[in-house]
């Protein structure tokens, strides 16, 4: 029996807190897989979400982002209206080295059901919980599910560290914690 060497993703977890809470296993048993993949990790969603409404008749603008255009729910199922969208969060909080960039993509179990979650890429030395941006494209009520797989990210890695990081400018959305809304 032989056994598995560490996966980079593995040793920078362990080594460097690159992601926190780590599973370094994919766990699928009943549950939208998370954890370790075979190029990268499928981190999980949290159970907060912001629900998006129109009940004040609110217009989302990203210049003038108003709280009460969204509606708090904290629960192990999210149900997100038709043709509506819900901001969430990662379960696990990163750090993104400065020689890594990252680009995150929605899992196909969600996206097969037309859920789709955005996510912009994490740039190096950025670090936080991911705000997830998660839209229901179908006329029916969506089930997002809280402490299970959301999104994979793939981690890039440079032989060189990048003249600039995120952290260097002072990025907007640096340590964020929770869900973080736009921000001008």
């Amino acid at each position: 029996m032989s056994v598995r060497p560490d996966t980079w993703i593995q040793r920078m977890a362990r080594d460097h807190g690159m992601i926190e809470p780590f599973a370094d296993r994919q766990v699928r048993d009943g549950v939208i897989s998370y954890g370790v993949s075979s190029y990268g990790y499928d981190m999980r969603v949290a159970d907060e979400f912001q629900v998006f409404t129109n009940v004040y008749g609110s217009v989302v603008d990203p210049k003038d982002f108003r709280s009460d255009a969204f509606v708090t729910i904290q629960s192990d199922v999210c149900v997100i209206p038709p043709n509506s969208f819900a901001l969430g969060r990662s379960v696990e909080y990163f750090r993104i080295p400065r020689n890594v960039i990252t680009v995150c993509l929605g899992k196909s179990t969600y996206a097969r059901c037309g859920i789709i979650v955005n996510v912009t890429p994490f740039e190096p030395e950025w670090e936080g919980h991911v705000t997830l941006e998660i839209s229901n494209t179908t006329p029916l009520p969506a089930r997002i599910y809280a402490n299970e797989g959301i999104a994979q990210v793939l981690f890039f890695e440079s032989t060189d560290v990048c003249d600039i990081s995120y952290a260097d400018k002072k990025g907007k959305y640096q340590a964020q914690r929770g869900i973080t809304p736009a921000k001008l």
